[in-house]
Protein backbone atom coordinates (compact mmCIF):
# COMPACT_ATOMS: atom_id res chain seq x y z
CA UNK A 1 0.00 0.00 0.00
CA UNK A 2 1.05 3.43 -0.45
CA UNK A 3 1.48 5.90 2.28
CA UNK A 4 3.02 8.72 3.39
CA UNK A 5 6.09 9.11 5.40
CA UNK A 6 9.27 11.06 6.76
CA UNK A 7 12.53 10.39 5.15
CA UNK A 8 15.75 11.04 6.44
CA UNK A 9 17.93 10.55 2.88
CA UNK A 10 21.27 11.06 4.96
CA UNK A 11 22.63 11.76 8.63
CA UNK A 12 21.70 15.25 9.10
CA UNK A 13 19.58 15.86 6.79
CA UNK A 14 15.88 17.36 6.63
CA UNK A 15 12.69 15.01 6.97
CA UNK A 16 11.08 15.03 4.50
CA UNK A 17 7.44 13.82 3.63
CA UNK A 18 7.48 11.49 1.18
CA UNK A 19 5.31 8.91 -0.17
CA UNK A 20 6.30 5.60 0.18
CA UNK A 21 5.23 1.80 -0.05
CA UNK A 22 4.50 -0.37 2.80
CA UNK A 23 3.99 -4.33 2.75
CA UNK A 24 1.54 -6.06 3.96
CA UNK A 25 1.51 -7.79 7.76
CA UNK A 26 3.54 -10.82 7.44
CA UNK A 27 3.56 -13.94 10.96
CA UNK A 28 3.02 -12.71 14.26
CA UNK A 29 2.58 -8.52 12.75
CA UNK A 30 0.09 -5.94 12.57
CA UNK A 31 -0.56 -3.05 10.33
CA UNK A 32 -1.48 0.06 11.88
CA UNK A 33 -2.95 3.58 10.93
CA UNK A 34 -0.80 5.73 13.08
CA UNK A 35 -3.20 8.28 14.49
CA UNK A 36 -0.07 10.38 16.42
CA UNK A 37 3.23 10.00 17.90
CA UNK A 38 5.14 11.94 19.96
CA UNK A 39 8.67 13.58 19.11
CA UNK A 40 11.51 12.63 20.77
CA UNK A 41 15.56 13.53 22.02
CA UNK A 42 16.12 10.15 20.41
CA UNK A 43 14.81 11.02 17.14
CA UNK A 44 16.95 14.02 16.80
CA UNK A 45 20.45 12.42 18.18
CA UNK A 46 19.59 9.26 15.77
CA UNK A 47 19.34 12.15 12.69
CA UNK A 48 22.63 13.03 13.86
CA UNK A 49 24.30 9.53 14.35
CA UNK A 50 24.66 8.68 17.55
CA UNK A 51 22.62 5.76 16.87
CA UNK A 52 23.37 3.61 14.23
CA UNK A 53 20.49 3.77 12.36
CA UNK A 54 21.13 3.26 8.89
CA UNK A 55 20.06 5.88 6.25
CA UNK A 56 17.92 6.68 3.98
CA UNK A 57 15.66 5.65 6.74
CA UNK A 58 11.88 6.74 8.43
CA UNK A 59 12.31 7.67 11.91
CA UNK A 60 10.01 7.94 15.13
CA UNK A 61 9.10 5.76 18.03
CA UNK A 62 6.35 7.20 20.04
CA UNK A 63 3.30 5.86 18.05
CA UNK A 64 -0.10 5.00 18.97
CA UNK A 65 -3.11 4.38 16.64
CA UNK A 66 -5.85 1.89 15.56
CA UNK A 67 -5.33 -1.88 14.08
CA UNK A 68 -6.03 -1.90 10.42
CA UNK A 69 -4.67 -5.66 9.85
CA UNK A 70 -3.27 -8.78 11.19
CA UNK A 71 -0.83 -11.09 9.80
CA UNK A 72 -1.33 -15.29 10.53
CA UNK A 73 -1.09 -16.29 14.03
CA UNK A 74 -1.81 -12.61 15.96
CA UNK A 75 -4.23 -13.04 18.26
CA UNK A 76 -3.35 -10.31 20.80
CA UNK A 77 -5.16 -7.59 18.99
CA UNK A 78 -8.05 -7.23 16.53
CA UNK A 79 -8.75 -4.68 13.71
CA UNK A 80 -10.08 -1.92 15.53
CA UNK A 81 -8.05 -2.09 18.29
CA UNK A 82 -6.74 1.54 19.95
CA UNK A 83 -3.23 0.86 20.49
CA UNK A 84 0.08 2.15 21.53
CA UNK A 85 3.47 0.78 20.32
CA UNK A 86 5.35 -0.38 23.06
CA UNK A 87 8.93 -1.94 22.64
CA UNK A 88 10.11 -4.63 20.66
CA UNK A 89 12.44 -7.86 22.26
CA UNK A 90 12.91 -11.21 20.60
CA UNK A 91 11.01 -12.87 24.13
CA UNK A 92 13.33 -15.84 23.83
CA UNK A 93 16.81 -14.62 25.63
CA UNK A 94 17.61 -14.51 29.07
CA UNK A 95 16.72 -11.27 29.71
CA UNK A 96 13.58 -11.44 28.41
CA UNK A 97 12.49 -14.68 30.47
CA UNK A 98 13.23 -13.38 33.54
CA UNK A 99 10.49 -9.90 32.51
CA UNK A 100 13.22 -7.74 31.37
CA UNK A 101 12.59 -7.26 27.75
CA UNK A 102 13.62 -3.65 28.06
CA UNK A 103 17.41 -5.04 28.00
CA UNK A 104 16.74 -7.93 25.67
CA UNK A 105 19.98 -8.94 24.09
CA UNK A 106 19.03 -8.48 20.92
CA UNK A 107 17.94 -5.08 21.46
CA UNK A 108 19.92 -3.21 19.04
CA UNK A 109 19.36 -4.73 16.36
CA UNK A 110 15.23 -4.88 17.28
CA UNK A 111 16.24 -0.74 17.90
CA UNK A 112 17.90 0.76 14.92
CA UNK A 113 18.98 -2.15 12.52
CA UNK A 114 16.33 -0.71 10.12
CA UNK A 115 15.26 -3.89 9.55
CA UNK A 116 12.31 -6.44 10.59
CA UNK A 117 14.74 -8.71 13.49
CA UNK A 118 12.41 -11.52 14.51
CA UNK A 119 10.01 -13.72 11.48
CA UNK A 120 11.66 -14.46 8.46
CA UNK A 121 15.06 -13.87 9.57
CA UNK A 122 16.29 -12.54 6.85
CA UNK A 123 16.76 -8.72 7.67
CA UNK A 124 14.33 -7.98 5.06
CA UNK A 125 11.95 -4.56 5.42
CA UNK A 126 8.20 -4.08 5.16
CA UNK A 127 9.13 -0.45 3.49
CA UNK A 128 10.44 0.57 0.45
CA UNK A 129 10.94 3.69 -1.90
CA UNK A 130 10.82 3.49 -5.92
CA UNK A 131 11.32 0.13 -5.79
CA UNK A 132 14.17 -0.17 -3.37
CA UNK A 133 14.56 -0.90 0.22
CA UNK A 134 13.63 1.44 2.45
CA UNK A 135 15.24 1.35 6.42
CA UNK A 136 12.24 1.27 8.71
CA UNK A 137 11.38 -0.61 11.65
CA UNK A 138 13.11 1.90 13.79
CA UNK A 139 12.72 1.05 17.71
CA UNK A 140 9.95 -1.60 15.77
CA UNK A 141 7.36 1.03 14.04
CA UNK A 142 8.86 3.89 12.63
CA UNK A 143 6.04 5.59 13.55
CA UNK A 144 6.42 9.02 11.49
CA UNK A 145 4.20 7.73 8.94
CA UNK A 146 0.83 7.64 8.44
CA UNK A 147 0.73 3.67 9.14
CA UNK A 148 3.15 1.26 10.25
CA UNK A 149 4.19 -2.83 10.30
CA UNK A 150 5.01 -3.91 14.19
CA UNK A 151 5.06 -6.66 16.20
CA UNK A 152 2.20 -7.56 17.66
CA UNK A 153 3.93 -9.14 20.57
CA UNK A 154 5.09 -5.33 20.64
CA UNK A 155 1.44 -3.15 21.28
CA UNK A 156 -0.35 -2.28 24.10
CA UNK A 157 -3.97 -1.81 23.90
CA UNK A 158 -6.28 0.93 25.41
CA UNK A 159 -9.21 1.64 26.53
CA UNK A 160 -11.69 2.82 23.74
CA UNK A 161 -12.65 5.69 25.74
CA UNK A 162 -9.22 7.18 25.78
CA UNK A 163 -7.67 9.69 23.62
CA UNK A 164 -5.18 7.88 21.45
CA UNK A 165 -3.39 10.66 20.03
CA UNK A 166 -2.30 11.89 23.35
CA UNK A 167 -0.67 8.23 24.25
CA UNK A 168 2.13 7.62 22.30
CA UNK A 169 4.81 9.39 24.50
CA UNK A 170 4.21 6.71 26.95
CA UNK A 171 5.98 4.42 24.85
CA UNK A 172 9.07 5.97 25.63
CA UNK A 173 9.96 9.57 26.50
CA UNK A 174 7.17 9.90 29.37
CA UNK A 175 7.72 5.98 30.55
CA UNK A 176 11.40 6.48 30.48
CA UNK A 177 10.92 8.83 33.57
CA UNK A 178 7.86 7.24 35.19
CA UNK A 179 9.69 3.71 34.93
CA UNK A 180 12.91 4.82 36.17
CA UNK A 181 11.27 5.90 39.48
CA UNK A 182 8.49 3.05 39.91
CA UNK A 183 9.79 -0.09 37.86
CA UNK A 184 13.46 0.14 38.42
CA UNK A 185 14.69 2.76 41.92
CA UNK A 186 11.42 1.60 43.64
CA UNK A 187 12.38 4.40 46.32
CA UNK A 188 10.72 3.11 49.62
CA UNK A 189 8.23 5.01 51.98
CA UNK A 190 10.28 8.38 53.58
CA UNK A 191 12.87 8.45 51.11
CA UNK A 192 14.30 11.38 49.16
CA UNK A 193 14.65 11.92 45.69
CA UNK A 194 16.66 14.29 43.46
CA UNK A 195 15.61 14.71 39.65
CA UNK A 196 18.20 17.01 37.51
CA UNK A 197 16.50 18.44 34.37
CA UNK A 198 12.63 18.27 34.25
CA UNK A 199 12.17 18.15 30.32
CA UNK A 200 9.23 15.63 29.61
CA UNK A 201 11.43 12.48 31.19
CA UNK A 202 12.09 14.35 34.18
CA UNK A 203 8.46 15.90 34.85
CA UNK A 204 7.21 11.98 34.33
CA UNK A 205 9.77 11.56 37.19
CA UNK A 206 8.31 13.97 39.35
CA UNK A 207 4.59 12.97 39.19
CA UNK A 208 5.94 9.32 39.17
CA UNK A 209 7.62 9.94 42.52
CA UNK A 210 4.62 11.64 43.47
CA UNK A 211 2.54 8.49 43.32
CA UNK A 212 5.02 6.94 45.48
CA UNK A 213 5.97 6.80 49.41
CA UNK A 214 8.60 9.39 48.87
CA UNK A 215 8.67 12.27 51.03
CA UNK A 216 11.29 14.66 49.25
CA UNK A 217 11.19 15.33 45.83
CA UNK A 218 13.87 17.69 44.86
CA UNK A 219 13.87 19.04 41.51
CA UNK A 220 17.06 20.81 40.13
CA UNK A 221 16.98 22.56 36.31
CA UNK A 222 18.57 25.84 34.88
CA UNK A 223 15.06 27.18 33.63
CA UNK A 224 13.18 29.20 36.63
CA UNK A 225 9.70 28.19 34.31
CA UNK A 226 10.34 24.42 34.35
CA UNK A 227 11.16 24.68 38.11
CA UNK A 228 7.82 26.60 38.91
CA UNK A 229 6.03 23.56 36.72
CA UNK A 230 7.86 20.67 38.50
CA UNK A 231 6.27 22.24 41.89
CA UNK A 232 2.99 22.00 40.13
CA UNK A 233 3.13 18.39 39.55
CA UNK A 234 4.76 17.59 42.62
CA UNK A 235 7.85 18.98 43.24
CA UNK A 236 8.41 20.01 46.79
CA UNK A 237 11.80 21.66 46.84
CA UNK A 238 13.65 23.37 43.53
CA UNK A 239 17.05 24.32 42.54
CA UNK A 240 18.07 26.66 40.15
CA UNK A 241 21.41 24.97 39.26
CA UNK A 242 22.52 27.74 37.12
CA UNK A 243 23.01 29.99 39.88
CA UNK A 244 23.39 27.67 42.95
CA UNK A 245 25.51 25.20 44.17
CA UNK A 246 23.53 21.40 43.50
CA UNK A 247 25.56 19.85 46.41
CA UNK A 248 25.46 22.80 48.74
CA UNK A 249 21.48 23.21 48.21
CA UNK A 250 21.11 19.35 48.52
CA UNK A 251 22.75 19.54 52.05
CA UNK A 252 20.22 22.33 53.00
CA UNK A 253 17.49 20.30 52.15
CA UNK A 254 17.98 17.17 53.44
CA UNK A 255 20.93 17.66 56.32
CA UNK A 256 23.28 15.42 54.33
CA UNK A 257 22.75 13.39 51.34
CA UNK A 258 19.57 11.86 48.71
CA UNK A 259 18.49 8.54 48.53
CA UNK A 260 18.17 8.73 45.11
CA UNK A 261 19.52 10.91 42.11
CA UNK A 262 18.02 11.15 38.92
CA UNK A 263 19.82 12.06 35.83
CA UNK A 264 17.62 13.50 33.04
CA UNK A 265 20.16 15.96 31.41
CA UNK A 266 22.90 13.21 30.04
CA UNK A 267 25.19 16.11 30.80
CA UNK A 268 28.57 14.25 32.06
CA UNK A 269 29.18 17.48 34.51
CA UNK A 270 25.65 17.43 35.99
CA UNK A 271 26.16 13.43 36.07
CA UNK A 272 29.66 13.72 38.01
CA UNK A 273 27.95 16.36 40.51
CA UNK A 274 24.89 14.48 40.95
CA UNK A 275 27.01 11.79 42.57
CA UNK A 276 28.19 14.31 45.37
CA UNK A 277 24.61 14.22 46.36
CA UNK A 278 24.16 10.50 47.17
CA UNK A 279 25.58 9.22 50.25
CA UNK A 280 26.03 5.67 52.10
CA UNK A 281 23.50 3.11 50.01
CA UNK A 282 22.56 6.06 47.56
CA UNK A 283 21.78 5.71 43.95
CA UNK A 284 22.80 7.71 40.84
CA UNK A 285 20.16 6.53 38.40
CA UNK A 286 21.24 7.13 34.84
CA UNK A 287 17.89 8.35 32.48
CA UNK A 288 19.25 11.10 30.25
CA UNK A 289 20.84 10.06 26.60
CA UNK A 290 24.34 11.27 26.25
CA UNK A 291 26.51 11.69 23.01
CA UNK A 292 27.62 8.62 21.60
CA UNK A 293 31.38 8.17 23.36
CA UNK A 294 30.16 9.61 25.99
CA UNK A 295 32.08 9.01 29.88
CA UNK A 296 32.12 10.38 33.53
CA UNK A 297 34.21 9.50 36.45
CA UNK A 298 33.31 8.90 40.14
CA UNK A 299 35.70 9.24 43.33
CA UNK A 300 36.47 5.48 43.79
CA UNK A 301 36.61 5.59 48.04
CA UNK A 302 32.87 7.40 48.40
CA UNK A 303 31.30 5.29 45.74
CA UNK A 304 33.19 2.06 47.17
CA UNK A 305 30.77 3.12 50.67
CA UNK A 306 27.48 1.38 49.45
CA UNK A 307 26.80 3.66 46.65
CA UNK A 308 25.23 1.87 43.19
CA UNK A 309 24.67 3.64 39.71
CA UNK A 310 22.25 2.14 37.86
CA UNK A 311 21.35 2.63 34.01
CA UNK A 312 17.59 2.79 32.73
CA UNK A 313 16.50 1.89 29.17
CA UNK A 314 13.15 2.54 28.24
CA UNK A 315 11.86 2.77 31.86
CA UNK A 316 13.11 -1.03 32.63
CA UNK A 317 9.90 -3.67 33.40
CA UNK A 318 7.34 -4.64 30.81
CA UNK A 319 5.13 -2.52 28.04
CA UNK A 320 2.52 -4.05 29.01
CA UNK A 321 2.62 -3.72 32.75
CA UNK A 322 3.52 0.24 32.54
CA UNK A 323 1.88 1.95 30.31
CA UNK A 324 -1.93 0.71 31.03
CA UNK A 325 -0.94 1.37 35.16
CA UNK A 326 0.09 5.03 33.67
CA UNK A 327 -3.05 5.48 31.07
CA UNK A 328 -5.34 4.32 34.41
CA UNK A 329 -3.14 7.02 36.81
CA UNK A 330 -3.62 9.66 33.88
CA UNK A 331 -7.40 9.43 33.68
CA UNK A 332 -7.65 8.97 37.16
CA UNK A 333 -5.43 12.98 37.57
CA UNK A 334 -2.48 11.41 39.16
CA UNK A 335 -0.26 11.94 35.82
CA UNK A 336 -1.37 14.66 34.32
CA UNK A 337 0.88 14.33 31.43
CA UNK A 338 -1.34 16.31 28.77
CA UNK A 339 -0.25 19.42 29.96
CA UNK A 340 3.48 18.96 28.83
CA UNK A 341 2.18 18.20 25.18
CA UNK A 342 1.56 20.55 22.17
CA UNK A 343 0.01 18.80 18.78
CA UNK A 344 1.69 19.68 15.31
CA UNK A 345 0.94 18.51 12.23
CA UNK A 346 2.79 15.82 10.20
CA UNK A 347 4.88 18.30 7.94
CA UNK A 348 5.78 20.77 10.84
CA UNK A 349 8.33 17.98 12.19
CA UNK A 350 11.51 20.23 12.11
CA UNK A 351 9.47 23.28 14.43
CA UNK A 352 8.48 20.51 16.64
CA UNK A 353 12.06 19.85 17.00
CA UNK A 354 12.93 23.51 17.70
CA UNK A 355 10.11 23.86 19.91
CA UNK A 356 11.25 21.29 21.90
CA UNK A 357 15.09 21.99 21.70
CA UNK A 358 15.01 25.57 23.22
CA UNK A 359 12.39 24.97 25.55
CA UNK A 360 9.17 26.32 24.24
CA UNK A 361 7.36 23.04 24.46
CA UNK A 362 8.11 20.17 26.54
CA UNK A 363 6.13 17.64 24.42
CA UNK A 364 5.71 17.59 20.60
CA UNK A 365 3.34 15.34 19.30
CA UNK A 366 2.96 14.65 15.37
CA UNK A 367 -0.85 14.17 14.30
CA UNK A 368 -0.74 12.16 11.30
CA UNK A 369 -4.06 11.35 10.78
CA UNK A 370 -7.67 11.91 12.52
CA UNK A 371 -8.42 10.04 15.67
CA UNK A 372 -11.48 7.68 15.38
Amino acid sequence: MKIKALVVDRQNGPFVPQEIDLAEPERGEALIRIVACGVCHTDAITRAGDMPMPFPAVLGHEGAGVVERVGPGVTEVAPGDKVIIGWPSCGVCRNCLDGQPRYCLRTGEALVSGRRFKGDGKGTTAYSRNGEPLNGHFFGQSSFATHSIVSADALVKVPTDTPVELLGPLACGLGTGAGAVLNEARPRLGDSVLIAGVGAVGLAAVMAAKNSGVTKIIVADIHASRLELAKEFGATHVINSRDQNLVEEVTKVTGSTVDYAFDCTGVIAVIEQLAETIGMRGHLVLIGGAPAGARFSLDHLTTLWGKTVMGVLGGGGRSGQLIPALVELFQQGRFPFDRLVKFYDMDQIEQALEDSKSGKVIKPILRMSHAD
